[in-house]
């Protein structure tokens, strides 16, 4: 079975305050998260993309991944009247609404951190756990401090006006070469067709507008959500610094940088596993699940205990020793004493073993 036939989703519509109308699709099963929207969306086409795929995949394995298309994207209403932070913020809401949980994390990347920041301010009791991923408190023109910002700027809007609905993608790959300069041929080509297949060139121009005047700064410093921001060093779209600025402005945020050029992160860059592995360790509260019983016969020592705990949730011991600031070679010795301690032969055992069903 294709990796395409393998996933399969459910595309459902709700109505936002104003009567537009949002489609919402749901792959996977399990606990709900919930991906606020970013500008290129197309939720029927993305099941498709060497791009989007590759998440679909991830997200679905252990939840229902919920996301939809920002109104005047993909399936949604495609001319709405507005095209504003709060007409978005309305979406998400609306969105929401469809969840029966009582809460559930949120995804917010690039434009989406801004709008899942402003949903968790307003409702706290829903959101069980923030994810920022390439995200910002302050839109371009927000942060420039030069002309020469600015300037680009609003250049970057004229070059929509101009050329997004093209059939010539070479204005479009200059904001396909901002969000995946890294991307093989393939997937440049795709990306440059979503820009064009996901909205208008109108739709577009003034949703840019929009996301250059964005700042969520205030919102921020109020949050009392667990939150874990992750950033791509090289990320030509949204400065690194802003992403680390954004985990600075909310109390008790986690900051993770990756080894990335990437906005969207691909499949074959080692900075996807470190992200996935994580997200994984945020959304599991390994050190909650383990059992008790097992780890007290088997006198493990509170080091020890706190190693199984993210060996369980997935951790490689590069990544343990990152985690906790220890030496690798450390962590590889801890590991090897739970293993004795535990009387199994492999992580994977000592996995099974330790975690509730």
């Amino acid at each position: 079975m294709s990796a395409i036939m393998a996933l399969r989703q459910t595309i459902r519509f709700c109505t936002s305050r104003d009567g537009t109308r949002i489609a919402v699709a749901s792959v996977g099963s399990g606990p709900p998260l919930l991906r606020a929207a970013h500008w290129l969306s197309h939720v029927e086409y993305d099941l498709e993309s060497p791009v989007w795929r590759p998440w679909l995949k991830a997200f679905s394995e252990r939840n229902t991944y919920i996301r939809y298309d920002q109104r005047g994207c993909g399936l949604s209403d495609r001319q709405p009247t507005d095209v504003s932070f709060g007409g978005w913020l309305a979406d998400l809401e609306a969105v929401a609404d469809t969840i029966e949980q009582k809460s559930f994390p949120l995804l917010g990347m690039s434009q989406g951190g801004a709008l899942a920041i402003a949903f968790a301010l307003r409702h706290p009791e829903r959101v069980s756990h923030l994810i920022l991923f390439g995200a910002y408190a302050r839109g371009a023109l927000r942060r420039a401090e030069h002309e020469a910002e600015r300037l680009e700027a609003r250049t970057l809007v004229d070059l929509i006006r101009i050329g997004w609905g093209r059939d010539n993608p070479a204005f479009r790959q200059v904001f396909t070469s901002q969000f995946i300069p890294g991307g093989t041929a393939e997937q440049h080509r795709w990306w440059n067709d979503l820009e064009r297949i996901s909205t208008s060139p109108e739709i577009a121009a003034r949703t840019l507008e929009q996301l250059h005047q964005i700042d969520v700064t205030a919102m921020a410093e109020q949050l009392r959500v667990p939150t874990l921001v992750l950033h791509a060093r090289g990320d030509a779209r949204v400065p690194f610094e802003e992403g680390r600025r954004l985990a600075g402005l909310i109390p008790d945020a986690r900051f993770v940088p990756l080894e990335s050029d990437n906005h969207t992160l691909l499949p074959s860059e080692a900075a996807w596993l470190q992200f996935q592995t994580e997200v994984s360790a945020f959304l599991t509260p390994a050190s909650q699940n383990l059992r008790r019983t097992s780890l007290d016969n088997a006198s493990l020592t509170p080091a020890e205990v706190e190693v199984l705990a993210l060996v369980a949730a997935g951790l490689d011991n590069r990544a343990i020793a990152g985690r906790l600031g220890k030496a690798e070679k450390t962590v590889r010795n801890q590991v090897s004493s739970v293993l004795d301690k535990l009387g199994v032969h492999s992580r994977a055992e000592a996995i099974v073993l330790a975690l509730k069903d």
